[in-house]
């Protein structure tokens, strides 16, 4: 497993690797994460990984960590 990429956005950290040709996205916020896989063959060049770290597709991963950080409030 190869780590292509490591930042933070927007209080998300998230972390892009490559392993047995797919990325990983896996983005963690306090103590949920969620991990996506993408086919290599889906992405012309790494850079367009950028694709994953904004607009509606981020905006949907925030709003799931919303939810997901209710359900385990709720269930503690």
């Amino acid at each position: 497993m190869r780590i292509v990429k490591e930042m933070t956005v927007s209080d998300v950290r998230v972390s892009i690797f490559s392993w047995n040709n797919k990325y990983l996205l896996k983005f963690e916020q306090g103590m949920v994460e969620q991990t996506f896989k993408v086919s290599e063959t889906d992405i012309l060049e790494e850079s367009d990984l950028d694709q994953f770290l904004g607009g509606p597709f981020f905006d949907a991963v925030q709003k799931r960590f919303e939810e997901m950080h209710q359900s385990l409030y709720n269930q503690l």
